[in-house]
């Protein structure tokens, strides 16, 4: 039997659907999963339900598993991200040969990525840190993908990469090398905060019409906006879930109201703190799915709180759909800041018009913004230098407030928009509290300050106790 070009470990959603994307191609595939937890028919039952591909072959052993390809072997571990992407890696080493590559499909965090590609690299093997966003379907259909290492690495697997990944609007792949060390988690990373913050914000906007409306008018509502320039795929799937019924009521209704995470939402917040960033949209949207937690503690509050129900006032629809406009721009602002401060720190010159590109398609926040992006980053640093959009941001200034104003009457949690109108209004100010933060950070602990237009930049100390 032919050697395989290409080995995929852990067939858990993900694996499997990206299994059958790459052997859907022509690719000769050998898959690869543990035997116990419960896992033991996971192969078997994989390849047998998937029997028409001649080209697919299964293994429990994982020995037999990497003797199965060819070389340069080329593995994609696709299983949770943490200690067991070590433990996997520790079982390959003994096994692989020099100039062998591994590609991390999971959100690992990009640091533990870095330090994977140095211990890797002192063996001459290869390590790829690859995000991929796109979900279940996306991974069978086509997703958008994010490596980075070594360019070296990355040259051997692109042919694969670039054939299972989506096609942008021009046929060109959704995958490109995103650059060297941890990068490719990294962009991921961010990709997943920009995701938080956009559910966060439909979420927002759900509570501010459902009190005045049914689940068909505010989907009604959301398919008029995806009509315009604010269409996106998570735009879409609320739309969806908001008309889905069962036999007995809509089945949005009978959903608890806690929220998960798995962790890159947070983590794009502390690396935030980490270099110097702001995503307080992030941020937001991270503590709204930690505040959804406390469920029993809502309750109670809830009830304790007891104000009688107020009468709501009906949220104007066009200052709603501009104040969601100016935020969502506000949220990618400040992702691609975050990625384009990590550039710089990380020495990675990263291509930001060639990330919006990769996430025009096959990624969770593909949209058409996203497609204005890769021109907008052709031409400038940030969305703040595109006139377009500063003006639009300036005339929507009158709607955001409308709506917060509307969210403080109504009762209705609205952190992530308030979160956008701040960082707007803090930008656009020329003067801000900072000097009494200095002078208070002076006074206490003689941290030093700065006096406006000082040629020098020098910094100044008073005695705040000499009278």
């Amino acid at each position: 039997m032919s050697k395989s070009f290409f080995g995929v470990i852990g067939l858990g959603v993900m694996g499997k659907s990206l299994s059958l994307n790459i052997a859907e191609k022509g690719f000769n595939i050998s898959v690869f999963n543990r035997t116990g937890f419960g896992e033991d028919k996971v192969v078997s039952d994989f390849i047998n339900e998937n029997n028409s591909f001649k080209n697919l072959s299964g293994f429990t052993d994982l020995e037999k598993f990497v003797t199965s390809l060819e070389t340069p072997r080329k593995i994609l571990i696709m299983i949770k991200a943490g200690n067991a992407i070590d433990s996997v890696i520790e079982q390959l080493i003994p096994l692989l040969s020099e100039g062998d590559i591994i590609i991390d499909g999971g959100n690992s965090h990009y640091l533990d990525t870095a330090k994977r590609n140095t211990l890797l690299a002192s063996k001459k093997l290869h390590y790829v840190g690859c995000g991929i966003s796109g979900g279940e379907e996306g991974a069978r259909k086509g997703p958008s993908m994010m490596p980075g290492g070594h360019f070296d690495s990355y040259k051997y697997i692109a042919p694969i990469l670039e054939s299972i990944s989506a096609k942008d609007k021009n046929n060109k792949p959704c995958c490109a090398y995103i650059g060297p060390e941890g990068s490719g988690h990294f962009v991921k990373m961010i990709h997943n905060g920009i995701e938080y913050a956009e559910m966060q914000l439909l979420a927002e906007v759900y509570a501010m019409l459902k009190d005045s409306r049914n689940n068909y008018e505010i989907a009604e509502i959301l398919s008029h906006w995806n009509t315009t320039d604010l269409s996106s795929y998570l735009l879409e799937i609320t739309i969806d879930i908001l008309q889905k019924k069962d036999g007995e009521g809509f089945i949005l209704d009978k959903i608890l109201d806690k929220a998960g995470n798995k962790g890159t939402g947070s983590w794009s917040s502390k690396t935030a703190f980490d270099l110097g960033a702001v995503n307080s949209m992030m941020s937001s949207s991270v503590f709204a799915r930690y505040i959804s937690s406390f469920k029993d503690e809502r309750i109670a509050l809830s009830r304790a709180f007891n104000k009688k129900t107020i009468s709501k006032e009906i949220a104007h629809v066009m200052a709603l759909e501009n104040a969601y406009r100016f935020a969502r721009i506000i949220n990618h602002h400040q992702g691609f800041q975050l990625i384009k401060l990590a550039s710089i720190e990380y020495h990675w010159n990263l291509n930001l018009s060639e990330i919006a590109r990769i996430w025009t398609n096959g990624c969770i926040i593909r949209s058409d913004f996203m497609e204005k992006s890769v021109d907008v980053f052709k031409q400038h640093d940030t969305y703040f230098d595109d006139k377009q959009i500063f003006e639009l941001l300036k005339l929507s200034e009158e709607s955001i407030k409308e709506s917060i104003a509307l969210s403080l009457t109504n009762r209705v949690a609205f952190d992530t928009f308030w979160s956008a109108y701040n960082y707007w209004i803090s930008m656009t100010t020329e003067n801000l509290p900072a000097n009494l933060i200095q002078a208070q950070r002076d006074y206490f602990g003689a941290h030093t300050y700065q006096i406006k237009n000082d040629s020098l930049s020098q910094y100044y100390h008073t005695n705040w106790f000499d009278i």
